[in-house]
């Protein structure tokens, strides 16, 4: 078993976790105007990967970006991953890939503790996608607890690239909010990323 064979249902179930649904659980975030850079990258980039269709041009042109873009805004303080292998707890099936993860290490080599976001891209239905971005940010945070960095907060997201679902895990439970954040417009979208990509005691 691995990351992608979980479903919202079977990884509440596995990691008896308890859910809330409902609607924005950050707290009000300024906006963070995007870098002329990315703002050039995603015109170009938008239109291409909604015609291409498919996750990977997804994850290349538009979320890549926005979290390089994140990276260079907290001076790089911390780090991204792409399609990391993160091989946690094998046997519970909590091993694979990882579309993005983000952590808050400078280190680029190696995923180092504590890990705070597990992005998933998703081509179409951001549903679909839950159950697997849960199991990886269960994974972060047994990661984070076997190096001794634990922190109270995982934040995940699933992503088509121009809409973006969050949820956090605080222990055992796992809350999701609703609603879908839309580009092109990424001043929220990143004011967002950069609040989550600090740890907050």
């Amino acid at each position: 078993m691995s990351y992608r064979e979980f479903t919202w249902s079977s990884v509440k179930e596995k990691f008896d976790l308890t859910a809330i649904e409902g609607g924005r659980f950050l707290p009000t975030i300024a906006p963070i105007e995007p870098s002329t850079w990315l703002q050039e990258t995603l015109r170009r980039g938008i239109p291409w990967a909604m015609a291409v269709g498919g996750e990977k041009a997804r994850s290349e042109a538009i979320i890549a970006p926005i979290l390089l873009e994140v990276r260079e805004i907290l001076n790089s303080e911390v780090s991204v991953f792409s399609g990391e292998e993160f091989n946690v707890e094998p046997e519970t099936g909590l091993n694979g890939y990882c579309d993005f993860l983000v952590s808050r290490s400078r280190e680029q080599i190696a995923v180092e503790a504590p890990v705070l976001i597990i992005i998933e891209a998703k081509k179409a239905d951001i549903k679909l996608g839950l159950g697997q971005c849960v199991a990886e940010m269960i994974a972060a945070q047994k990661f984070n607890d076997r190096k001794g960095q634990s922190i109270e907060t995982i934040y995940g997201s699933v992503t088509t690239g121009t809409a973006w679902r969050f949820m956090k895990l605080e222990k055992s439970t796992i809350t999701v909010d609703l609603n879908d954040y839309p580009l092109p417009s990424a001043a929220d979208i990143l004011g967002m990323l950069v609040w989550m990509s600090q740890i907050h005691e």
